[in-house]
């Protein structure tokens, strides 16, 4: 085969790519209407006009809409992966062809690559980062402390991120202000409860072939993921196990009408574990010691050490693909633990993954993009540290997703308004 030949091949690969990529984005925006109205909105008023946006995301069709949301505002935007199983290629490489779009994320990278991608993107000297699990953050504390004074602020995607920022915070670490989007009622509600619940289960389903009816499912953390998984497995015939740290959550898993017990009673008894916590070694030697045969472990949290697979690695005699992104430790009397996508996020690192419903991520990125928009027009009203996101913007994306759905509700009258507002009224 000559080198033209080859050039040719290589160029006409990229190109199906970014056609692939691009098809997956149309067909995500056909059901994000928050983002829709927000990019009129932006592509009129250019609000982004000077700004570098740096971002660290899952990199797949839904976010690729809020990055080009960004670009199209007038933004440069430098995008990496913030997972190394989560990118969608294709999606990537449409990204990258917008003129004011660079796209670094590469699925399957190793630690080095993925470090690599993330400084790459903070060469752009950005003003505003964009964060999913804070790796971009650090990065910039770490690596870059000539960049801070320079950044009006930053948005944090996810639950981790928002923990590791606040320890980063209390510590007086944290130099610049970093919106905690995660926290905000149209994130928590919806993306964490319903997204979460619904996108795991559905990637485990769908990876392994199997029913949830009948199962007895172990949700390890309450918060409002485990919640959402707890609720939505449920929903489809499992027995549901709650394991928690956090009395209130276990008292509250247990009016439910959950199993609520310690890890190591729970482990006796699972046919499924999906780890949900934001914490490590979740899931330990001692525990497998005493599972099934043929128990799934998965990970629904952000980073993969929920699951302490190294010491699963330790008791195996042997490991091997049981199935696409499922990977069978088998021990030494011949059970088997079967880990799906290496522990990594299940419902986006698995080979068939496609992450949260898209209606979920268009409440979700649209509080994203009306955060990054206050940061530019009111940058002075925030000192460094965690901030809550604006309650008037988590509203004003709320009202933009009823509208859209055609949803009318009641207002307070002026008299409701004034009741409300004051403590002169008794009895």
């Amino acid at each position: 085969m000559s080198t033209y030949s080859t050039i040719t091949e290589q160029l006409d690969d990229a190109e199906a790519a970014r056609t692939e990529g691009r098809r997956k984005m149309d067909w995500a925006r056909q059901h994000m209407p928050i983002l829709e109205a927000l990019r009129e909105e932006y592509e009129a008023d250019q609000p982004f006009a000077g700004q570098r946006i740096a971002m660290a995301m899952h990199v797949e069709a839904k976010t690729a809409n809020l990055v080009e949301l960004l670009a199209d505002g007038g933004a440069e935007v430098a995008v990496t992966g913030c997972n190394p199983l989560s990118t969608h290629d294709d999606v990537s490489a449409a990204l990258d062809a917008h003129e004011r779009i660079t796209s670094y994320a590469k699925r399957g990278v190793d630690d080095e690559e993925y470090y690599e991608a993330i400084h790459a993107v903070l060469d752009i000297s950005p003003t505003i980062t964009v964060d999913d699990g804070m790796d971009m953050v650090a990065a910039v504390h770490e690596d870059y402390p000539e960049l801070i004074d320079s950044l009006l602020g930053g948005c944090e995607e996810t639950t981790t991120g928002v923990h590791r920022l606040r320890a980063m915070d209390e510590d007086g670490a944290l130099e610049y202000p970093v919106f905690a989007v995660n926290d905000t009622p149209m994130k928590r509600l919806f993306d964490n409860v319903h997204g979460t619940g619904e996108s795991a289960l559905a990637n485990i389903a769908m990876t392994t072939n199997l029913s949830w009816a009948g199962k007895t499912v172990v949700i390890a953390g309450y918060g409002d993921c485990g919640r959402g998984l707890a609720k939505k497995a449920a929903g489809q015939n499992a027995n549901v196990v709650v394991t928690e740290v956090e009395p209130r959550r276990a008292l509250e898993a247990h009016m439910e009408g959950y199993d609520v017990m310690p890890m190591a009673e729970a482990a006796e008894v699972g046919d499924v574990f999906i780890t949900v916590t934001g914490n490590r070694d979740v899931i330990t030697k001692e525990h497998f010691e005493s599972m099934k045969d043929g128990v799934l472990l998965a990970n629904a949290g952000h980073f993969d050490i929920e699951v302490d697979l190294a010491a699963l690695d330790d008791l195996a005699a042997d490991r091997y693909e049981a199935r696409e992104g499922v990977e069978a430790f088998e021990l030494d009397d011949g059970r088997r633990l079967n880990v799906l996508a290496e522990g990594r996020l299940v419902n986006l690192a698995s080979p068939i993954a496609l992450g949260h419903p898209v209606e979920v991520m268009d409440q979700s990125f649209g509080v994203q993009a009306v955060c990054v928009r206050e940061l530019v027009d009111n940058a002075d009203a925030y000192e460094p540290g965690v901030h809550d996101v604006p309650d008037e913007l988590d509203k004003r994306v709320a009202e933009i997703k009823l509208a859209a759905d055609g949803v009318e509700f009641d207002a307070l009258t002026d008299e409701q308004r004034e009741y409300m507002g004051s403590w002169e009224h008794g009895t």
